[in-house]
Order: structure tokens, then C-alpha cells, then sequence
């Protein structure tokens, strides 16, 4: 099953930090959902394990995420895949961009996922559903490691012939004050999955 995701927030901090907090193991860690550990193995390169429950189906996913086309301070794409055993796989990649913006910096994103396996059969309405909160715990606890809450947040899940992985990593967040997102048609289809995923 396919998935596309795109969606944005404004982190209350300069664009050098933000992108510091993208590259730090240990903050995307605590960030993700149901991330439970995220470790560097090579320049550009994770591996993950992460607790996804998406509704009756629950697991631990163990996966691997890629960082390409970097360029500091502006974006990169993150390419991540995973194995949940019966519950199924998840995959896919997500386009990360930043850019200045009043208050701080404004983060944008669009994931493409494939979701496959008994997760699959759960329905896109279900894993989109699931997707976006992760999504937004993401960005919530995200905010308030670059210094404070974020600003509305867009993230709409649409549901294609592609499910979404929330990455892995990127699969990716924890708890903190909740952010008030906004939903647009969209992403969530991490990563996270893109990191729970």
C-alpha cells in the first residue's frame, strides 16, 4: 500500500541550530514515537528500532535510514526501510527542507511510503490516522528541543497507490508539549513512519 505526506511547522529557532538538532542522533531519538534506539553507522547512515502500534497490529521494527543530497542549513532527502516481522514492512523517503521564517525557521516536508504485510490490510484510513499523530508528536517534541512550541503545523496524509513508512528514524518522536498542527491534505502516509516507521 502506497502513502504520500507533506506538511510544515515553524520551530522557534535559527536555521544553524535546526539543522544541528536534524543531524543529532540523540535528539531524533527522543523525538521519534516509539523510537527505541537510533544509532550512527557511517556518515549518512542509521539503524533504527521502533514500536509501531497501529490498531490491533503492534511491533518492533528494526530498519535502516539514509541521508542523501544534503546540503547544510537548506534540506536532505532521508531514505529509510524497515522489517516488523508478520506485522509487515515499511519503507520510503522523505524530502526535508528549511527556510527562514518570522520567529524562527520554517520546516517543510513530503514523505512517500510503501507499507506492506498485515499493516497493509489495516486500510489507508487507519494508517494515515496513526501517521499524522506521529507526525505531530514528532514536530511537538522536535519544537521544544529547538527551544519552544511550533507554530501551527500543516500535515495532511493522502492516501495513494504508495502507503507510507514513517522512516525508520523517522519513524521518528517523543513526547512533549503538543504542537497545534493544522491538517492539509497530505504527507501522512516520519516516515514516521518515517520513523516509527
Amino acid at each position: 500500500m502506497a502513502m504520500t505526506m507533506s506538511g510544515e511547522a515553524t520551530l522557534p529557532a535559527a536555521r544553524p541550530k535546526v539543522w544541528a538538532l536534524l543531524n543529532d542522533p540523540e535528539v531524533l531519538k527522543a523525538c521519534i514515537p516509539g523510537c527505541e534506539s537510533l544509532e550512527k553507522t557511517g556518515d549518512n547512515g542509521f539503524a533504527a528500532v521502533a514500536k509501531v502500534k497501529i490498531g490491533p497490529v503492534a511491533a518492533t521494527f528494526k530498519g535502516k535510514v539514509e541521508l542523501s543530497d544534503i546540503v547544510p542549513n537548506v534540506g536532505y532527502t532521508i531514505a529509510g526501510e524497515g522489517e516488523g516481522g508478520v506485522a509487515g514492512f515499511a519503507k520510503g523517503n522523505a524530502k526535508v527542507k528549511l527556510s527562514d521564517a518570522e520567529g524562527g525557521t520554517l520546516l517543510h516536508y513530503d514523505v512517500e511510503a510503501n507499507v506492506g504485510g498485515k499493516m497493509a490490510q489495516l486500510g489507508s484510513r487507519l494508517i494515515d490516522g496513526v501517521a499524522k499523530t506521529m507526525a505531530d508528536k514528532f514536530f511537538a517534541s522536535f519544537a521544544e528541543a529547538a527551544g519552544g512550541a511550533a507554530a501551527p503545523a500543516a500535515a495532511a496524509p493522502v492516501a495513494g497507490p504508495v502507503p507510507a513508512p514513517p522512516s525508520a528514524a523517522a519513524t521518528s518522536a517523543s513526547a512533549a508539549p503538543q504542537a497545534s498542527p493544522t491538517k492539509k491534505s497530505w504527507w501522512r502516509r516520519i516516515w514516521e513512519w518515517f520513523m516509527s516507521r
